[in-house]
Protein backbone atom coordinates (compact mmCIF):
# COMPACT_ATOMS: atom_id res chain seq x y z
CA UNK A 1 0.00 0.00 0.00
CA UNK A 2 2.83 2.40 0.90
CA UNK A 3 4.64 1.52 -2.34
CA UNK A 4 1.54 2.34 -4.42
CA UNK A 5 1.06 5.64 -2.61
CA UNK A 6 4.70 6.64 -3.15
CA UNK A 7 4.46 5.62 -6.79
CA UNK A 8 1.41 7.82 -7.31
CA UNK A 9 3.02 10.74 -5.50
CA UNK A 10 6.14 10.39 -7.68
CA UNK A 11 4.06 10.43 -10.88
CA UNK A 12 2.08 13.41 -9.59
CA UNK A 13 5.34 15.23 -8.86
CA UNK A 14 6.66 14.57 -12.37
CA UNK A 15 3.35 15.73 -13.85
CA UNK A 16 3.42 18.99 -11.87
CA UNK A 17 7.09 19.59 -12.63
CA UNK A 18 6.46 19.16 -16.36
CA UNK A 19 4.03 22.08 -16.09
CA UNK A 20 6.99 24.49 -16.18
CA UNK A 21 7.28 23.83 -19.91
CA UNK A 22 3.64 24.83 -20.32
CA UNK A 23 4.23 27.98 -18.26
CA UNK A 24 7.11 28.88 -20.59
CA UNK A 25 4.81 28.40 -23.58
CA UNK A 26 2.19 30.67 -22.01
CA UNK A 27 4.86 33.30 -21.31
CA UNK A 28 5.92 33.21 -24.97
CA UNK A 29 2.29 33.56 -26.03
CA UNK A 30 1.86 36.56 -23.70
CA UNK A 31 4.99 38.19 -25.16
CA UNK A 32 3.65 37.81 -28.70
CA UNK A 33 0.29 39.13 -27.50
CA UNK A 34 2.00 42.22 -26.05
CA UNK A 35 3.82 42.77 -29.34
CA UNK A 36 0.51 42.63 -31.20
CA UNK A 37 -0.99 45.11 -28.75
CA UNK A 38 1.89 47.55 -29.25
CA UNK A 39 1.56 47.22 -33.02
CA UNK A 40 -2.24 47.58 -33.36
CA UNK A 41 -3.40 49.40 -30.22
CA UNK A 42 -6.06 48.86 -27.54
CA UNK A 43 -9.09 48.83 -29.82
CA UNK A 44 -7.85 45.93 -31.96
CA UNK A 45 -5.95 43.95 -29.32
CA UNK A 46 -5.94 45.03 -25.64
CA UNK A 47 -2.78 44.28 -23.68
CA UNK A 48 -2.52 41.17 -21.50
CA UNK A 49 -2.64 43.33 -18.35
CA UNK A 50 -5.81 45.10 -19.53
CA UNK A 51 -7.37 41.73 -20.28
CA UNK A 52 -6.42 40.44 -16.81
CA UNK A 53 -8.06 43.50 -15.23
CA UNK A 54 -11.21 42.96 -17.33
CA UNK A 55 -11.23 39.29 -16.32
CA UNK A 56 -10.93 40.24 -12.66
CA UNK A 57 -13.86 42.64 -13.00
CA UNK A 58 -15.98 39.90 -14.58
CA UNK A 59 -15.07 37.37 -11.91
CA UNK A 60 -16.10 39.81 -9.18
CA UNK A 61 -19.69 39.55 -10.42
CA UNK A 62 -21.97 36.71 -9.35
CA UNK A 63 -23.63 36.82 -12.79
CA UNK A 64 -20.34 35.82 -14.43
CA UNK A 65 -20.09 32.71 -12.26
CA UNK A 66 -23.70 31.83 -13.07
CA UNK A 67 -23.18 32.15 -16.83
CA UNK A 68 -19.89 30.24 -16.69
CA UNK A 69 -21.53 27.47 -14.67
CA UNK A 70 -24.37 27.05 -17.18
CA UNK A 71 -22.02 26.93 -20.17
CA UNK A 72 -19.59 24.60 -18.39
CA UNK A 73 -22.34 22.15 -17.39
CA UNK A 74 -23.68 22.01 -20.96
CA UNK A 75 -20.22 21.54 -22.43
CA UNK A 76 -19.28 18.84 -19.88
CA UNK A 77 -22.51 16.96 -20.58
CA UNK A 78 -21.75 17.05 -24.30
CA UNK A 79 -18.15 16.00 -23.65
CA UNK A 80 -19.16 13.04 -21.47
CA UNK A 81 -21.69 11.88 -24.07
CA UNK A 82 -19.02 12.20 -26.76
CA UNK A 83 -16.47 10.28 -24.68
CA UNK A 84 -18.89 7.46 -23.85
CA UNK A 85 -20.60 7.07 -27.23
CA UNK A 86 -17.49 7.68 -29.33
CA UNK A 87 -15.39 5.27 -27.30
CA UNK A 88 -18.01 2.50 -27.15
CA UNK A 89 -19.02 2.72 -30.83
CA UNK A 90 -15.40 2.96 -31.98
CA UNK A 91 -14.47 -0.08 -29.91
CA UNK A 92 -17.29 -2.13 -31.45
CA UNK A 93 -16.86 -0.98 -35.04
CA UNK A 94 -13.06 -1.37 -34.93
CA UNK A 95 -13.43 -5.15 -34.67
CA UNK A 96 -15.25 -5.36 -38.03
CA UNK A 97 -13.64 -4.37 -41.33
CA UNK A 98 -17.05 -4.30 -43.01
CA UNK A 99 -18.43 -1.95 -40.36
CA UNK A 100 -15.39 0.29 -40.79
CA UNK A 101 -16.01 0.59 -44.53
CA UNK A 102 -19.67 1.32 -43.87
CA UNK A 103 -18.87 3.98 -41.25
CA UNK A 104 -16.28 5.96 -43.26
CA UNK A 105 -18.73 7.67 -45.71
CA UNK A 106 -21.11 8.40 -42.83
CA UNK A 107 -18.27 10.07 -40.91
CA UNK A 108 -17.41 12.13 -43.98
CA UNK A 109 -21.00 13.35 -44.20
CA UNK A 110 -21.26 14.23 -40.51
CA UNK A 111 -17.86 15.94 -40.37
CA UNK A 112 -18.51 17.77 -43.64
CA UNK A 113 -21.57 19.58 -42.28
CA UNK A 114 -20.50 22.88 -40.62
CA UNK A 115 -21.33 23.18 -36.90
CA UNK A 116 -23.42 26.27 -37.61
CA UNK A 117 -25.69 24.15 -39.83
CA UNK A 118 -26.16 21.65 -37.00
CA UNK A 119 -27.01 24.54 -34.68
CA UNK A 120 -29.73 25.75 -37.07
CA UNK A 121 -31.17 22.24 -37.39
CA UNK A 122 -31.02 21.67 -33.61
CA UNK A 123 -32.84 24.97 -33.04
CA UNK A 124 -35.63 23.74 -35.33
CA UNK A 125 -35.77 20.33 -33.64
CA UNK A 126 -35.28 21.29 -29.97
CA UNK A 127 -35.83 25.05 -29.77
CA UNK A 128 -33.55 27.45 -27.91
CA UNK A 129 -32.55 25.26 -25.00
CA UNK A 130 -30.00 22.82 -23.64
CA UNK A 131 -30.99 20.19 -26.22
CA UNK A 132 -29.63 22.40 -29.00
CA UNK A 133 -26.27 22.79 -27.25
CA UNK A 134 -25.94 19.08 -26.43
CA UNK A 135 -26.84 18.01 -29.96
CA UNK A 136 -24.37 20.31 -31.65
CA UNK A 137 -21.51 19.55 -29.26
CA UNK A 138 -21.94 15.79 -29.60
CA UNK A 139 -22.32 15.85 -33.38
CA UNK A 140 -19.29 18.12 -33.77
CA UNK A 141 -16.98 16.10 -31.50
CA UNK A 142 -18.13 12.48 -31.62
CA UNK A 143 -16.77 11.62 -35.14
CA UNK A 144 -13.22 12.49 -34.07
CA UNK A 145 -13.30 10.26 -30.97
CA UNK A 146 -15.10 7.47 -32.82
CA UNK A 147 -12.66 7.49 -35.76
CA UNK A 148 -9.56 7.49 -33.54
CA UNK A 149 -10.79 4.61 -31.40
CA UNK A 150 -12.03 2.54 -34.35
CA UNK A 151 -8.78 2.98 -36.30
CA UNK A 152 -6.73 2.13 -33.22
CA UNK A 153 -8.72 -1.05 -32.59
CA UNK A 154 -8.40 -2.07 -36.24
CA UNK A 155 -4.61 -1.55 -36.11
CA UNK A 156 -4.10 -3.61 -32.92
CA UNK A 157 -1.46 -6.34 -32.79
CA UNK A 158 -3.47 -9.51 -33.33
CA UNK A 159 -0.48 -11.72 -32.57
CA UNK A 160 -0.60 -10.53 -28.96
CA UNK A 161 -4.25 -11.55 -28.77
CA UNK A 162 -3.41 -14.96 -30.23
CA UNK A 163 -0.66 -15.42 -27.66
CA UNK A 164 -3.02 -14.42 -24.83
CA UNK A 165 -5.61 -16.86 -26.15
CA UNK A 166 -3.03 -19.67 -26.09
CA UNK A 167 -2.36 -18.91 -22.42
CA UNK A 168 -6.06 -19.14 -21.64
CA UNK A 169 -7.11 -15.47 -21.61
CA UNK A 170 -10.81 -15.03 -22.37
CA UNK A 171 -12.33 -12.34 -24.64
CA UNK A 172 -12.97 -9.88 -21.81
CA UNK A 173 -9.50 -10.32 -20.36
CA UNK A 174 -7.91 -9.79 -23.81
CA UNK A 175 -10.05 -6.70 -24.28
CA UNK A 176 -9.02 -5.27 -20.93
CA UNK A 177 -5.32 -6.11 -20.96
CA UNK A 178 -4.45 -5.74 -24.66
CA UNK A 179 -6.99 -3.85 -26.75
CA UNK A 180 -7.96 -1.13 -24.28
CA UNK A 181 -4.33 -0.46 -23.38
CA UNK A 182 -3.51 -0.17 -27.07
CA UNK A 183 -6.43 2.20 -27.65
CA UNK A 184 -5.89 4.42 -24.60
CA UNK A 185 -3.28 6.73 -26.17
CA UNK A 186 -5.36 7.51 -29.27
CA UNK A 187 -8.55 7.76 -27.22
CA UNK A 188 -7.27 10.36 -24.78
CA UNK A 189 -5.55 12.35 -27.53
CA UNK A 190 -8.92 12.59 -29.27
CA UNK A 191 -10.62 13.50 -25.99
CA UNK A 192 -8.22 16.42 -25.49
CA UNK A 193 -9.25 17.83 -28.88
CA UNK A 194 -12.93 17.01 -28.29
CA UNK A 195 -12.90 18.86 -24.97
CA UNK A 196 -11.93 22.14 -26.62
CA UNK A 197 -14.35 21.49 -29.47
CA UNK A 198 -17.32 20.95 -27.16
CA UNK A 199 -16.71 24.24 -25.38
CA UNK A 200 -16.27 26.15 -28.64
CA UNK A 201 -19.42 24.72 -30.16
CA UNK A 202 -21.39 25.19 -26.92
CA UNK A 203 -20.53 28.90 -26.81
CA UNK A 204 -21.34 29.24 -30.52
CA UNK A 205 -24.72 27.55 -30.04
CA UNK A 206 -25.53 29.81 -27.09
CA UNK A 207 -24.60 32.90 -29.08
CA UNK A 208 -26.60 32.00 -32.20
CA UNK A 209 -29.60 30.52 -30.39
CA UNK A 210 -29.62 33.25 -27.71
CA UNK A 211 -29.35 30.68 -24.92
CA UNK A 212 -28.40 31.91 -21.46
CA UNK A 213 -24.64 31.43 -21.01
CA UNK A 214 -21.24 32.77 -22.00
CA UNK A 215 -22.32 32.92 -25.65
CA UNK A 216 -24.95 35.56 -24.83
CA UNK A 217 -22.41 37.50 -22.74
CA UNK A 218 -20.01 37.49 -25.69
CA UNK A 219 -22.77 38.79 -27.95
CA UNK A 220 -23.43 41.66 -25.53
CA UNK A 221 -19.74 42.61 -25.30
CA UNK A 222 -19.52 42.49 -29.09
CA UNK A 223 -22.50 44.82 -29.46
CA UNK A 224 -20.86 47.20 -26.97
CA UNK A 225 -17.55 47.02 -28.91
CA UNK A 226 -15.83 46.04 -25.65
CA UNK A 227 -12.86 44.08 -26.99
CA UNK A 228 -11.19 43.68 -23.60
CA UNK A 229 -14.31 42.13 -22.09
CA UNK A 230 -14.75 39.85 -25.11
CA UNK A 231 -11.21 38.54 -24.71
CA UNK A 232 -11.78 38.25 -20.94
CA UNK A 233 -14.68 35.87 -21.61
CA UNK A 234 -12.41 33.85 -23.88
CA UNK A 235 -9.82 33.72 -21.07
CA UNK A 236 -12.47 32.37 -18.71
CA UNK A 237 -13.48 29.66 -21.20
CA UNK A 238 -9.88 28.61 -21.82
CA UNK A 239 -9.18 28.54 -18.08
CA UNK A 240 -12.12 26.18 -17.52
CA UNK A 241 -10.82 23.93 -20.31
CA UNK A 242 -7.35 23.90 -18.70
CA UNK A 243 -8.83 22.97 -15.32
CA UNK A 244 -10.87 20.09 -16.74
CA UNK A 245 -8.14 18.71 -19.00
CA UNK A 246 -5.25 18.88 -16.55
CA UNK A 247 -7.34 18.32 -13.45
CA UNK A 248 -9.30 15.30 -14.72
CA UNK A 249 -8.58 14.04 -18.25
CA UNK A 250 -4.78 13.92 -18.11
CA UNK A 251 -4.57 12.43 -14.57
CA UNK A 252 -6.98 9.66 -15.59
CA UNK A 253 -4.89 9.03 -18.69
CA UNK A 254 -1.71 8.86 -16.61
CA UNK A 255 -3.36 6.39 -14.24
CA UNK A 256 -4.46 4.12 -17.10
CA UNK A 257 -1.06 4.33 -18.80
CA UNK A 258 1.08 3.42 -15.80
CA UNK A 259 2.54 0.56 -17.85
CA UNK A 260 4.30 3.07 -20.11
CA UNK A 261 6.55 4.08 -17.21
CA UNK A 262 8.54 0.86 -17.60
CA UNK A 263 9.39 1.76 -21.20
CA UNK A 264 11.08 5.02 -20.22
CA UNK A 265 14.87 5.17 -19.77
CA UNK A 266 14.53 5.77 -16.01
CA UNK A 267 11.68 3.27 -15.62
CA UNK A 268 12.00 0.02 -13.71
CA UNK A 269 10.97 -3.10 -15.60
CA UNK A 270 8.24 -4.92 -13.77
Amino acid sequence: MTHLLLDRLARLGRFLWSGWVGVAGLALFAALWQQGHEAYGDFILPSPLATIRATGELLSSAETWRLAERTTLRAIQGFLLTAALGGALGLVVGYSAAAMRLARPLLTIVMGVPPIAWIVLAMIWFGSGTGTVLTTTVVASLPLVFANVAESVAARDRSLEDMAKVFGAGPLQRLRTIVIRHVTGQYFSALAVALGSTFKVAVMAELLANIDGIGVALAMSRSNLDVAQSIAWVVIIVTVIFIIEYGAVQPIRAELERWREAARPWGVKR
